[in-house]
């Protein structure tokens, strides 16, 4: 005898025949199996998954890539865009360059580079350590792009403000921007610290200019000469660079060499501890100390001290960029003879005291950055510091041509050309995020999702 379907009564009188349904559920599921295996086994299922990633016909994966199991789901298109959004461009790994990728610029094609800078011109041999370029890990960096820059900041006014490093970026940054236009050279101070160059074209001003600490700082003199000992000021930002904030547009700021020497800490007239000072009566701090109130004290005054800024200036911090010294310091003997840069895997940054100064950094900048936002200043980040960790062969070393310095070496500033022309494919791509001029392909960083992580979390991820 045929079974017969059960039927149940409900107490609203109403009949549900449970054996045809359950017969119409298995119809379906015997349908809908049959159309996911021909979706996934035909030859041509790119065609209707287009954003599917495993590609049966390559065999080889790259360094950086997972290998994916077959059995696994592949990435959805959301999943690539938030993959994108999420990418950090200051975590990632120094890659060799293409064929298609020459540097920018040569140490005899730009005529602007230091004497001190000029590592060929000064007997460096190997050139290896031109061949490689920052590679995010989940995004790429685009080559510098002069043109772009020159029209990004068209009428504008910019200024480095920071030491000797800072200054070394905006030498880096002439050489890249004189492939488009020739600069006029429209200031030079007795002492060749404060700079300004002028590119007619565009109307563009390039400035350097030079603080130790950003803060006040005072060298004691010894019978009229230097000690090497300083009286910084902690709670007065130094007043060459202040003065000339309200006719900016953009401010780089940048510091931390000089915070490693004796110095004696004073907010007015108090003394509220010393640097390496030793003395029994007054409190002793680590450089980082300072340093941190330094540049507190420079955004406090970025934020809410310079009346006459308004909301045009754009302030951006780059992060403490390490020197290299092996075996000694630069007055001991200490060296840098690298010929290639390291891996991440090959530099922790858990203890080490340039991440302990780059932290501070980013803590204050982040403070400094959600208070901006309430009154409509603007702040960014160039992160730099990891980067720079992995390129212990960017420095002159003893190819600097001081001589009247000869047997020390230069592991602090960096080579022109060289690592740090990346410095610039940062900025340009910081100033591409704030304007609609640059139009991104597929594979390109999407900004809208980028934010500045945090040290603790920063650290995380690095760790």
């Amino acid at each position: 005898m045929a079974a017969k379907g059960i039927i149940i009564k409900r107490d609203n009188n109403r009949y549900i025949n449970v054996g045809k349904v359950t017969s119409l559920i298995l119809v379906a599921l015997f349908l809908v199996s049959l159309f996911s295996l021909f979706i996934f086994y035909s030859p041509n299922a790119s065609t209707v998954f287009p954003n599917q990633r495993y590609d049966e016909t390559d065999e080889s994966l790259s360094q950086n890539e997972e290998e994916v199991d077959a059995s696994e789901p592949t990435n959805t298109a959301s999943e690539n865009q938030e993959e994108e959004r999420t990418c950090d461009l200051f975590k990632g790994n120094w890659v060799r360059r293409t064929t298609e990728e020459p540097t920018y610029y040569t140490n005899s094609s730009c005529t602007t580079i230091p004497d001190s800078k000029n590592c060929f011109k000064h007997g460096r041999a190997d050139s290896d350590f031109l061949n490689w370029r920052w590679k995010p890990e989940l995004c790429e960096l685009p080559r510098f792009d002069h043109k772009m820059f020159l029209e990004l900041v068209r009428g504008k006014k910019m200024a480095f403000i920071g030491d000797s490093v800072s200054r070394n970026h905006m030498e880096s940054l002439l050489c890249l921007l004189s492939k488009e236009e020739t600069p006029k050279d429209i200031h030079k101070d007795s002492e060749d610290r404060y700079r300004t160059w002028y590119f007619p074209k565009h109307d563009f001003t390039l400035m350097m200019l030079w603080s130790r600490f950003i803060i006040v700082g005072e060298e004691q003199m010894v019978n009229g000469s230097g000690s090497g000992t300083f009286d910084l000021q902690l709670d007065k930002v130094d007043d060459d660079w202040a003065r000339e904030l309200p006719n900016l547009d953009y401010a780089i700021i940048s510091g931390g060499h000089w915070f490693f020497r004796v110095m004696y800490l004073h907010e007015g007239d108090n003394l509220v501890g010393c640097v390496y000072c030793g003395q029994p009566n007054v409190t002793s701090y680590n450089s980082d100390f300072p340093l941190r109130i330094a540049f507190r004290t420079a955004f406090n005054y970025i934020n809410n001290g310079c009346k006459e800024c308004g909301n045009k200036l754009v302030t951006v911090l780059r992060t403490f960029a390490p020197a290299h010294f092996e075996n000694g310091a630069w007055n001991t003997g200490g060296y840098c003879n690298k010929t290639g840069p390291t891996s991440d895997s090959e530099v922790d940054p858990a203890g080490m005291f340039e991440w302990q100064v780059r932290n501070a950094q980013m803590e204050e900048f982040e403070k400094a950055r959600k208070e901006g936002m309430e009154k409509g200043h603007s702040f960014e980040v160039l992160d730099v510091t990891m980067a720079m960790m992995m390129r212990p062969d960017g420095h002159p070393g003893d190819h600097w041509g001081n001589k009247w310095m000869r047997g020390y070496n230069d592991c602090t500033h960096w080579c022109l050309p060289g690592p740090v022309d990346m410095w610039s494919e940062l900025l340009l791509e910081i100033f591409n995020k704030r304007t609609s001029l640059s139009s991104r392909g597929p594979n390109a960083l999407d900004w809208a999702g980028i934010g500045v992580c945090d040290p603790a979390t920063w650290a995380k991820r690095t760790l």
